[in-house]
């Protein structure tokens, strides 16, 4: 019997919930697992209390032509990632390993190459999580080291001369 690798366990379940999301772009899940342990789950979505894209059938940022990784501020939704950090206690994130996976939410594909925003790559390096973990396939993923996102820190690109 070929069993399923324990990253791939864990990215199913993001991918599951990922189809929570409410985004019309991409559906994004994310889980935060520590010790073998679920210890909190997230997917994209307006805040609580507030409508959803889905349904107010319209994508402010579709609307206005902004393209992936601009603007965010235009958008509804909260991301998977801080959605799984808020819900997480910060004791139980330090040296866990987040899952994500994304998915088109128009045709329901896998979305491979996808990485975190810069907002949620400082909300994951505060959290104190270790690693990422991200699907490309449906057997094909990266781990990143979070190490990484601190070494190499892109948002002084192009800032003090840098």
């Amino acid at each position: 019997m070929d069993r399923t690798s324990k990253e791939n366990y864990y990215l199913d379940i993001a991918q599951t919930v990922a189809e929570r999301s409410t985004c019309l772009r991409k559906s994004y899940g994310a889980i935060i697992v520590k010790n073998d342990s679920i210890i909190s789950t997230g997917y994209n979505g307006a805040p609580r209390g507030r409508k959803n894209c889905c349904d107010l059938g319209v994508c402010m940022r579709d609307k206005l032509g902004i393209p992936r990784g601009e603007r965010y501020e235009l958008c509804r939704s909260v991301h998977a990632e801080a959605n799984a950090i808020i819900s997480a206690p910060r004791d139980q994130m330090i040296g866990a390993t987040l899952y994500m996976a994304c998915l088109d939410s128009k045709t329901g594909g896998l979305v491979s190459g996808t990485s975190s925003c810069m907002m949620c790559k400082r909300q994951v390096i505060n959290a104190g999580i270790e690693k990422v973990v991200v699907r490309d396939t449906a057997t094909d993923f990266r781990i990143i080291d979070v190490n990484e996102w601190i070494d190499n820190d892109d948002s002084l690109s192009g800032v003090f001369g840098y």
